[in-house]
């Protein structure tokens, strides 16, 4: 049997297939614009464990530096921490000997945490809440 379209064009069809499949998979991974910056993060700052790291420098001074990097959606500041809302995580700058610790959490556990200092900020088990991350409004 003869196809329509030559065997050279249904592999070009494949291709573009599969590179539309990969760019639509990339729009919707987590380094979109609300994310965290955890590449920066990585890249800037010690890890420690499951944290990061900066010896000399105080809270303040990190969040406003990981701020700068990539707007948060929310800020907050309690019990000398700061906290950064990035879409479905929470950022948690907090002191470190004479510098600072960056931990990064899932929103709704970091919310349940430190609730007490985030007023304002969207209740992760509200029926209206949606995290800014992948997906968000579907």
């Amino acid at each position: 049997m003869f196809s329509r379209f030559p065997k050279s064009s249904r592999r070009v069809r494949a291709a573009a297939g599969v590179a539309l499949t990969v760019a639509l998979l990339g729009a919707c991974s987590s380094g979109d614009s609300n994310g965290v910056p955890r590449g920066w993060i990585r890249d800037t700052y010690t890890a420690n464990g499951p944290a990061w790291v900066d010896r000399d420098s105080n809270p303040v001074v990190v969040a406003d530096a990981i701020h700068g990097h990539r707007a948060a959606l929310d800020r907050a500041n309690g019990d000398s921490s700061e906290f950064l809302r990035y879409g479905d995580d929470l950022v948690t700058v907090s002191p470190y000997g004479a510098g600072s610790r960056i931990a990064i959490e899932d929103y709704r556990n970091g919310y349940h945490r430190h609730s007490q200092y985030l007023g304002g900020w969207p209740d992760p088990d509200s029926a209206s809440f949606r995290g800014g991350g992948p997906g968000e409004g579907k």
